[in-house]
């Protein structure tokens, strides 16, 4: 069961949480998968959302590969949550740590699926930690352009989104997020 660890109301009206679980089983209008430019599901959180979903998540996004190409960082793909609670699952290409440029792809990538959100009317979205699994990004330096890419975001958009969940699975990502939100959150 995911529990809500620390929750934040924005000036913008929106509450933004740090969660400890799974995203595969988040009651949340879409998730966010951490995919790869290809969006082969085959590892990590893109292969958990996909055995837990179903093969339609993997068929939807061959499709969309066919139809639009590789994906890029700033624009997430997007294909239903097959058997997950959520209804979508936004497929957003973190950097690989050491490919170059890595801080604003990570950027990018957050900003691209809080966009693909509220193009799809979500209130409510659910992201992991972008890119600090097999793709390498720093913990800690992750956190801080997540939380950064957010409130921008917030603050420059009219989005329609309600709550912003980061939820994160293991202890040491759960850590280091939190220490850097007590940092910037006093």
């Amino acid at each position: 069961m995911n529990s809500v660890l620390v929750e934040k109301n924005l000036s913008t009206g929106q509450a933004l949480q740090i969660v400890q679980g799974d995203i595969t089983t988040d009651k949340v209008d879409a998730i966010v998968n951490a995919a790869n430019e290809h969006l082969q599901h085959g590892g990590g959180v893109a292969w958990a959302i996909v055995r837990r979903g179903g093969d339609v998540i993997q068929e939807e996004s061959d499709k969309w590969i066919q139809q639009h190409g590789l994906v890029p960082h700033a624009h997430p793909a997007w294909t239903s949550g097959g058997a997950l609670p959520a209804k979508y699952v936004i497929h957003a290409v973190g950097p690989v740590w050491g490919d170059g440029d890595e801080d604003k792809k990570l950027a990018d990538a957050v900003t691209g699926s809080l966009r693909v959100a509220d193009e799809l009317k979500c209130s409510s979205i659910a992201m992991p930690a972008i890119s600090t699994g097999i793709f390498g990004f720093p913990k800690d330096r992750a956190a801080g352009i997540i939380f950064k890419s957010i409130d921008e975001y917030l603050e420059k958009e009219h989005s329609k989104l309600k709550t912003i969940r980061l939820v994160l699975f293991d202890q040491a990502t759960i850590d280091i997020f939190l220490k850097t939100w007590r940092m910037e959150n006093g």
